[in-house]
């Protein structure tokens, strides 16, 4: 089974870490991948993403993450980012600017990865999210931090938000958003994480982590040669 891993932070300027981390993903049976990258729009920055595409077998896109809680530094952000990347995530402490990105057509990903930030998700921004096909976006890597009371806090976070966006019907993906190459999972055991941890219903978690990326970068009228991997499938 491939599947689609939606966030994978990486540092193109360490071009053999990266290389190593899409190496690694390539053995785990990934085919289609979202890199996390840092905001940079300069010429050197694109030579190397256009040199990390042309290194591995994998279909990768480029994300960036508009990360604020100043409504007026928002405003000014994403007018430069959204043109830059393939897709747009919003991360932000701020409700009103949650608000604001889940009915801005521009933004792509509400993300609540965060711990800290998945606390203030309400029902308020997942039904904007649903209104402007938006998607909200859970993470794994905080379940798997190594320090136990603060991994048991996280989990039961976890749990109860994706619980809150699976009763209200929310359109959202769970991506792993793994710092250390060594927590990435095989997707199988990835998509069994989501459904016998979390409790995700096992269609619902498929289409988490395979369905919904794809919706996402459908969205945004990419052309890929070829298409996507058989098991992917836009609906």
């Amino acid at each position: 089974m491939s599947y689609f891993e939606s966030r994978l932070p990486v540092k193109l300027q360490n071009f053999n870490d990266s290389k190593k981390r899409l190496e690694i993903c390539e053995d785990l049976g990934i085919r289609n991948l979202i890199l996390d990258l840092e905001d940079n729009t300069d010429r050197s920055f694109l030579d190397l993403r256009e040199k990390i595409k042309a290194e591995s077998k994998i279909k990768i896109f480029f994300r960036g993450n508009l990360r604020t809680n100043n409504i007026e530094d928002f405003k000014v952000k994403i007018k430069k980012l959204s043109k830059f990347y393939d897709i747009l995530s919003l991360e932000s402490l701020n409700r009103e600017i949650q608000l604001m990105g889940a009915k801005d057509s521009r933004v792509d990903i509400v993300s609540f990865s965060d711990p800290e930030i998945l606390k203030t998700l309400t029902p308020g921004v997942i039904s904007l999210s649903k209104q402007n096909n938006t998607f909200i976006e859970f993470s794994l890597a905080p379940i798997l931090v190594q320090n136990k009371t603060v991994q048991s806090k996280n989990f039961r976070n976890l749990y109860k938000f994706t619980h809150m966006a699976l009763n209200l019907r929310a359109n959202f993906i769970i991506s792993g958003n793994f710092l250390d190459m060594f927590d990435y999972r095989h997707p199988r055991t990835f998509i069994s994480i989501c459904y016998s941890l979390l409790g995700v219903p096992m269609s619902s978690a498929k289409d988490a982590c395979l369905k919904n990326p794809g919706i996402i970068v459908n969205k945004k009228s990419i052309k890929i040669e070829n298409g996507f991997e058989p098991e992917v499938k836009l609906i």
